[in-house]
C-alpha cells in the first residue's frame, strides 16, 4: 500500500467531519494505506497520490499549484463549480424565457462555506458577515438552501437579484412522481458510484425534508459525458431527468453524508473506496 495526501482548506476541519470522502478514508486506512490530511499548501510530501479537497466554488491558485508537486491528483482539474459554470438553464432579464424559476446563489450550497471560512479569517469579516446577513436577501452573497426561491415566472425576480453577482436564475425544472419532487443523486469514485433517487413534498428537496429514498441502477450516459468533459474523478451530481432531457442541478467535489448515519453509510463508503484501484 502507499500513501494518500488529501488536501483541505487551511481552516478547514476533516477528520470526525460528515464528509464522504472522511469515511472513505477510514476504509483506506483499514486497508493499509497511509492517509495525510494537509490543511492548505504547506511543506513538500511524498504521496503516490492526491485528492483535492478544497471545499470552497473557487479553488484558490496557491492550492492549485501546490498540487504539482504530486504524481497523480484527484479532482485537479476541477477549480470551478460555479453555477454560472456548470449551469445550462441560467435565465438573463432579456431572453425572453417565461416559465417558472428558481433563485439560486451562483456559489456551492449557498455560498455558506465561503462566509463561513472568511468570518474564521479575522474579525473584522465575521462582524461585516453579520451586517449583511441582516440585509434584504435578493442583496445578500450567501443564503440557506431553504431561501432559495421558486417563482413562476421571471417577471416575478426581484429587479436587485438581476444586479446581484452573487445570484443566478435558473429554470425551474423538477421531475415529478406520485405527486412528489424528486432529485437523483450520483456518487461515484473512479469506476464506483451509488445512484438514489429522494422524494420530498418540497421543491427544493434536500437530505432534511426527504421522505423516501431508493437506490436507481442506471445513471444516463449523459451525464457520464459531462463528468468526463469536466474532469470529475470523485464527487457527486445532482440531477433529474424531465420529459426525458437530463437537467444536471449541482455539482460537487466535497460531498456529505447530510442527514444519513454514519454507520448506515459505510457500505456504500466501502464500495466507494475501491474506486481508487482506477487510478493505480
Amino acid at each position: 500500500m502507499g500513501h494518500i495526501a488529501i488536501l483541505v482548506h487551511k481552516n478547514a476541519s476533516f477528520e470526525n467531519s460528515d464528509y464522504i470522502l472522511n469515511v472513505i478514508a477510514e476504509t483506506w486506512r483499514e486497508n493499509g494505506w497511509q492517509i495525510s490530511v494537509l490543511q492548505g499548501p504547506q511543506r513538500e510530501i511524498a504521496a503516490d497520490l492526491a485528492i483535492l479537497h478544497v471545499d470552497l466554488t473557487t479553488i484558490p491558485h496557491d492550492y492549485v499549484e501546490y498540487l504539482g508537486q504530486f504524481p497523480k491528483v484527484l479532482n485537479g482539474r476541477i477549480t470551478d463549480i460555479s453555477k454560472r459554470k456548470v449551469s445550462t438553464n441560467l435565465v438573463r432579464r432579456t431572453d425572453g424565457y417565461d416559465g417558472p424559476v428558481i433563485i439560486k446563489t451562483n456559489r456551492n450550497c449557498g455560498g455558506q462555506k465561503e462566509a463561513q471560512l472568511a468570518a474564521e479569517t479575522n474579525g473584522l469579516r465575521r462582524r461585516a458577515l453579520a451586517v449583511r446577513r441582516r440585509l434584504p436577501w435578493s442583496t445578500r452573497g450567501q443564503l440557506e438552501i431553504s431561501e432559495y426561491k421558486v417563482l413562476s415566472t421571471p417577471k416575478e425576480v426581484p429587479y436587485l437579484v438581476w444586479l446581484n453577482p452573487a445570484l443566478v436564475v435558473e429554470r425551474f425544472l423538477p421531475e415529478m412522481r406520485e405527486g412528489f419532487y424528486c432529485l437523483r443523486t450520483w456518487i461515484f469514485l473512479g469506476d464506483r458510484e451509488t445512484n438514489a433517487l429522494s422524494y420530498s413534498k418540497e421543491p427544493v428537496v434536500k437530505s432534511s425534508n426527504v421522505v423516501r429514498r431508493e437506490a436507481v441502477p442506471d445513471v444516463p450516459e449523459e451525464l457520464r459525458q459531462v463528468r468526463r468533459k469536466m474532469g470529475f474523478d470523485f464527487g457527486k451530481f445532482d440531477y433529474s431527468i424531465v420529459g426525458g432531457r437530463v437537467v444536471l442541478y449541482d455539482t460537487n467535489r466535497t460531498p456529505t453524508l447530510g442527514m444519513i448515519p454514519r454507520e448506515q453509510y459505510l457500505p456504500r463508503a466501502q464500495h466507494l473506496a475501491d474506486g481508487l484501484k482506477a487510478f493505480l
